[in-house]
């Protein structure tokens, strides 16, 4: 085995780890506020961040946002650093997403993995992560529903990634991040079936919850 097989597996792995620290539960420690997996949606992630905490936890549910990101933007940094090849790129990805759903720091019990995949595709090709965050504001804009704004940016974004990098390993990664993300979102895709997915800035107290 070459220097290249060892470097790539150092990059995933240490892509796996850093996805692995969960920012709302650190950042939620850190300023005093419920443990996220126990409240709201019980999803560690800065939508439900913000509704346990009301307009006070806005600082925290915007650190939590760039935490999460920054753990995809990191790794996909790291290896473009080193000249690692698509399959890589796509592998790191992929670790760093995986991290986040199923953190070894927090007993595999993590969150559903927007704001990372974000980051990945900000770190592969920022062009890529512009066109998914301008689509996800949009709908979240014109319908204010935090997952559907998220399923919808992510179901396109394998389409985006082939625009921009049409290489099999990069758009096939994005392929097992949308699937995983729509299979971490299965309660709330039943939900918007049945029209009680909540809005945006929906708090724990104001009826059905919208997870992010």
């Amino acid at each position: 085995m070459d220097a290249t097989f060892f470097i790539s597996l150092a990059l995933a792995v240490g892509a796996y780890l850093l996805g692995s620290v969960s920012s709302a539960i650190v950042v939620c420690r850190l300023m005093g506020l419920p443990d996220p997996r126990t409240q709201g949606s019980n999803n560690p992630g800065a939508t439900n961040v913000l509704r346990i905490g009301g307009a006070k936890a806005k600082p925290a549910a915007a650190v939590t946002l760039g935490g999460d990101t920054l753990k995809g933007v990191l790794p996909m940094l790291a290896a473009h650093a080193v000249g690692a090849a698509p399959l890589t790129l796509g592998l790191v990805g992929l670790a760093a997403f995986v991290g986040h759903l199923f953190p070894v720091f927090f007993g595999f019990r993590g969150g559903k993995g927007v704001a990372t995949a974000l980051g990945v595709q900000i770190g592969l090709y920022w062009p890529i992560g512009a066109v998914t965050a301008a689509v996800w504001l949009f709908v979240a804009k014109v319908l204010r529903i935090s997952s559907l704004s998220a399923l919808v940016s992510m179901a396109l974004a394998p389409v985006v990634v082939w625009l921009f990098w049409p290489e099999p390993a990069l758009v096939g990664m994005q392929l097992v991040v949308t699937g995983l993300l729509f299979l971490r979102h299965r309660s709330n895709i039943r939900k918007l079936l049945r029209g009680e997915e909540g809005q945006i800035g929906a708090t724990a107290e104001d009826g059905p919850r919208a997870e992010g």
